[in-house]
This record gives structure tokens, C-alpha cells and sequence, in this order.
């Protein structure tokens, strides 16, 4: 008695090869718009950092247009931040958010805040 093995090919179908490639495809453009403003934001908490060595307010914000001349920051300003003092030390707080267009009348909408150490 001969005994017959069925195989059956397994894998992945033409058309779900396409979907996963398109879905790849969007979450990759969708991160490669992403990744610039997280690195503008390090930037800008690494000269708020900086900035909180000031010892007045407008010096705080003189000291972060120069670190954000440098560090080519765009989506804030020394103006648009706020300084505190607590005890004897000097807050510096920012928040600011990007907009990511998507498409048609969709927008990815990024959210950034903190404050110096």
C-alpha cells in the first residue's frame, strides 16, 4: 500500500507581500519625519540646561538663542520660554508642539514639554 504525503505550500501571498511592503512603506516616511524634531527636541533640553545658568531672565534667554543658533533650533525661542527661580535655583521650563502633515486633512500632532535639570 502506497502512502501519498500532501504538502502544502505555505508563505505569504502576492497581494499580502504588497500590504505589508505599503504598510512598511508609510510607517518608514512617517519615522523619517518623526526623527528630526526628537532631535530638535534633545537640542533644545540640552541648551535650556545650558540656558539655566543664567542668573536673570534675560540672560537665561540671551544664553538659549545662542546655544539655539547654534544647535539650528526653529520651533521655539529664548522669548518663549518661561523662567522661575525656586530657592536658589533657576527653572526653565518650555513647551511647544510640531505638526506632521499626513495627508489630505490629516496631521500628526507632537506634543513636546520640559524643564531644566
Amino acid at each position: 500500500m502506497k502512502t501519498q504525503f500532501k504538502s502544502r505550500q505555505t508563505g505569504l501571498s502576492f497581494l499580502g507581500l504588497l500590504f505589508v511592503g505599503g504598510v512598511l512603506a508609510v510607517c518608514g516616511v512617517i519615522g523619517a519625519q518623526i526623527v528630526p524634531t526628537v532631535i530638535e527636541f534633545e537640542a533644545i533640553k540640552k541648551a535650556v540646561n545650558k540656558a539655566s545658568a543664567g542668573g536673570t531672565v534675560a540672560e537665561v534667554r540671551a544664553i538659549f538663542d545662542r546655544a539655539g543658533a547654534i544647535d539650528n533650533i526653529s520651533s521655539i525661542m529664548g522669548k518663549d520660554l518661561e523662567v522661575t527661580k525656586v530657592g536658589d535655583k533657576i527653572v526653565v521650563k518650555f513647551a511647544y508642539q510640531r505638526e506632521i502633515h499626513l495627508a489630505g486633512p490629516g496631521y500628526l500632532t507632537l506634543k513636546y514639554d520640559g524643564q531644566s535639570k
